[in-house]
């Protein structure tokens, strides 16, 4: 008995100790165990032949529960029997009226309802690619995203038809066919799609017709606006695709769960992670049409929602509603997600109960990212020693002035050591490939780092400087370059000043992000030059940029100055401008502020004190 007593203490002696010096011994065992156990089930999917696709695995899915409910929709319900026969319905009118084939490229210009998820899943029965243009994107934004990717056919949601009259007389110079959802359209040129969908037949499509596609195949184009310029078709390869869909299983989302997507479906996000993610797990999938804070909860009630997805704004937006004795009434065990500020994670996990939040970080075209599976606030992942095998990665110093890396007088770029920020970069190998941009080797090679450690190495850039602590956790600490975040949408600066620049009396225009308090992300500034003898017309300029940018572009200050400021390198000055932000009673330029319905007025100090107070909602 005594022998028990001094080993169960012993034993007990033993542990404690080890959580001492290994604290989250057991967190980190339980994500090596997932890891290895994906890695192996993706080992197996890419040994498959033929080529087993995400599509085969919801076919599977079909086939084993063909009953059980696959997407809920207002107040509709479909089983993954019914996704099953209405996209084989898609993809035969495709075929009968759009001639597609495959290896062919359509565009999808639609919000977030389930002829998406038809149209996608029609589209890879064919073995088609899909490129999914954001609804929000106009004019030249949209002809370029259209094109760039060499899309046969563009296929818009009937709520789009102006935005597809717009551009339509390019479309059909090019000889673009161009169908819309609906039964009927008067505008010449635009055929409807709808009602032959509904004419075609539900039986199933040979996997002939998909023959030919394999792990290296272009499954979708996903767009981002990268770091210049206009948004950028990001490839994304079946490999990759498949890669990316098990952050649910990395998140502990399980085939039981319900899983609320309202992030935009023609993000990775909502996509890779939300939907791809749904059918690898075999779960079911709450869509809706976008986010709404002041229904978020009660969504969440009436579906019975398990898990939900989250960028930071949706944290921050939900942590400032109204509080409610019903708060931590709801069903949701986890959340998993990018972009939160540790004080909305830890207000939203006080307010709204005991939910695991999974954190992770990564790009749609990048082959680094992090996932903090422990669930430290703030973090946005942790080094393992199996994600250190699989990927080689590095923070290098960063010259923020000069806007690049530090090299030695070897011409190698130097590591920092923990604890300290640097630029994070990931090793271009066969296991972690970067494929770059459709059309454009111009920005895919900018993405490129070459001989950073020793001659020959290339490295993708992610544009992000990180930092890594003593204890392996990961923080974001800012981007670099010429894009700034903003309701959780990337904001390419180059193309917000080339549109500025077209207004009459602008004659350049540097544009940058502000950091506002109380706010994720940055939101739009811009320095502007006039021309000779001419004021800044407000009311033009309004509405100019809400013509051709999407709200989340459209610059919310403006600064006019005698001249744009250049760094020593002759690039325009965006940190100290951004650092200098809008308080009129620091900056002696004149300064203006986008007011909602009004355009853009005189800044004054109580228009600040508002927006610092909070009163004026950004």
């Amino acid at each position: 008995m005594m022998a028990y007593v001094a080993f169960t203490a012993l034993a007990g002696l033993l542990l404690l100790f080890l959580y001492w010096r290994k604290p989250y011994l057991l967190q980190e065992l339980s994500f090596t165990l997932t890891s290895l156990r994906v890695g192996v089930r993706i080992g197996r999917i890419m040994r498959r032949k033929p080529f087993y696709s995400i599509l085969d695995c919801f076919l599977d899915t079909v086939s084993a529960h063909p009953h059980k409910t696959f997407i809920l929709f207002e107040e509709s319900s479909y089983s993954y029997r019914a996704a099953d026969r209405e996209s084989s319905r898609v993809a035969r009118a495709l075929v009968a009226h759009a001639g597609l084939k495959e290896g062919d490229t359509a565009a999808v210009f639609l919000g977030n309802e389930p002829q998406f998820v038809w149209l996608w899943l029609g589209l890879a029965k064919l073995g088609c690619t899909a490129a999914f243009l954001n609804f929000n994107i106009r004019s030249k934004s949209l002809l370029h995203c259209f094109s760039c990717c060499d899309a046969k056919v563009l296929i818009a949601g009937a709520e789009l038809r102006d935005a597809v009259e717009e551009v339509l007389p390019t479309l059909q110079q090019q000889g673009v066919r161009v169908f819309i959802l609906s039964h009927e359209c008067d505008l010449q040129g635009v055929e409807t799609l709808l009602d032959k969908i509904q004419q075609a037949s539900d039986e199933p499509l040979s996997p002939q017709l998909r023959a030919n596609t394999h792990s290296k195949s272009t499954a979708v184009y996903i767009y981002t606006s990268g770091t210049t310029g206009l948004p950028k078709a990001a490839v994304v390869k079946h490999d990759r695709l498949w890669m990316a869909s098990f952050m649910q299983t990395f998140a502990g989302v399980r085939s039981d769960d319900v899983f609320l997507i309202n992030l935009p479906l023609y993000h990775t996000a909502g996509f890779v992670i939300g939907l791809c993610g749904s059918i690898v797990n075999g779960g079911t999938v709450v869509l809706k049409r976008k986010f709404s804070a002041s229904q978020f909860w009660n969504d969440c009630r009436k579906y019975k929602v398990t898990a939900i997805q989250y960028i930071g704004e949706v944290m921050r937006y939900l942590s400032n509603l109204p509080k409610r004795d019903n708060d931590r009434d709801h069903s949701v065990r986890v959340a998993v997600g990018n972009g939160v500020r540790g004080d909305v994670w830890a207000e939203f996990l006080q307010r709204f109960g005991d939910i695991r939040i999974c954190e992770c970080y990564g790009s749609t075209e990048g082959n680094i990212g992090f996932i903090n599976y422990i669930g430290k606030v703030g973090a946005i992942g942790k080094e393992n020693f199996l994600h250190k095998l699989g990927y080689k990665y590095a923070l290098l110093r960063y010259d923020t002035e000069k806007e690049e890396p530090v090299r030695d007088s070897r011409g190698f770029c130097i590591e920092v050591p923990k604890g300290e920020t640097g630029l994070l970069v990931g090793r271009i190998e066969q296991r972690t490939p970067f494929h770059g941009y459709a059309n454009n080797k111009a920005q895919t090679e900018k993405k490129m780092m070459r001989d950073v450690f020793e001659k020959g190495d290339v490295y993708f850039n992610s544009g992000d400087l990180l930092k890594i602590d003593h204890e392996g956790f990961v923080y974001f600490q800012d981007r670099i370059g010429d894009t700034f975040r903003w309701k959780g949408e990337n904001v390419a600066t180059t193309e917000v000043s080339d549109h500025l620049v077209t207004v009459d009396c602008i004659e350049e225009a540097n544009v940058y992000g502000v950091k506002v308090p109380g706010y994720e992300g940055r939101i739009g500034m811009a320095a502007l030059k006039l021309k000779e003898d001419m004021e800044f017309e407000g009311k033009a300029t309004y509405q100019h940029v809400k013509a051709f940018l999407p709200s989340y572009a459209r610059p919310r200050f403006i600064r006019i100055q005698d001249a744009v400021l250049l760094t020593g390198t002759f690039k325009q000055m965006k940190v100290k401008l951004g650092e200098e932000g809008f308080d009129p009673a620091i900056i002696t330029d004149p300064l203006f502020f986008l007011e909602d319905n009004r355009g853009y007025v005189p800044m004054t100090q109580e228009i600040f004190s508002s927006i610092m107070d909070g009163k004026i909602r950004l």
